[in-house]
């Protein structure tokens, strides 16, 4: 448990217990153009989901990860995704979901965490993750962590204020 560990932060597996968390960030459609959400998940599915979400890495192929304060309020998660084993890359996501949580250093010490974790245990070779422009808050995180903006996807997503690039950063570990 030490490795998921920093000063601010924790990071621990998925419970049954977290269903009503997850429920409210999966359907909160404020940040569905984050992680291109367009639709809302059932209480159902999402029950599903936890109870598949003790197998390992190398069979789901993702893993989401709480993030917790040292007192154990779950302040949001961060996962790996598109887990390829032969190429040793995963794609990161991370959401902290309540503003009044956010620029305090949490999401940087739960990506260091993660990062540390990729590197250290499951022995990847590289992360990236994949930032619609404007989002500069996710930008400096990533950046300040390592990542590198190695491409952009020209109008990439469809939004409604128009069309918006997607920059592709990764770090190698």
């Amino acid at each position: 448990m030490q490795l998921l560990k920093g000063n601010k932060v924790y990071l621990r597996a998925l419970e049954p217990a977290d269903i009503d968390e997850l429920y409210q960030w999966e359907n909160d459609s404020s940040i569905w153009h984050i992680s291109n959400t367009i639709s809302p998940y059932s209480r159902y599915v999402l029950e599903n989901y936890l109870a598949e979400a003790h197998q390992d890495i190398f069979t789901a192929k993702q893993l989401r990860l709480v993030i917790c304060l040292p007192e154990g309020k779950a302040i949001g998660c961060i996962d790996i995704f598109d887990f390829d084993p032969l190429h040793r890359r995963a794609g990161v996501g991370i959401l902290i979901a309540e503003e009044a949580d956010r620029g305090k250093g949490f999401a940087s010490e739960a990506l260091q965490l993660l990062i540390d974790y990729c590197r250290d245990v499951i022995h990847l070779h590289q992360l990236y993750c994949n930032i619609t422009e404007g989002n500069d808050t996710s930008l400096k995180l990533f950046s300040n962590l390592g990542f590198a903006v190695c491409g952009t996807k020209k109008a990439w997503l469809k939004e409604k204020s128009g069309w918006k690039d997607e920059q592709m950063l990764q770090r190698m570990l």
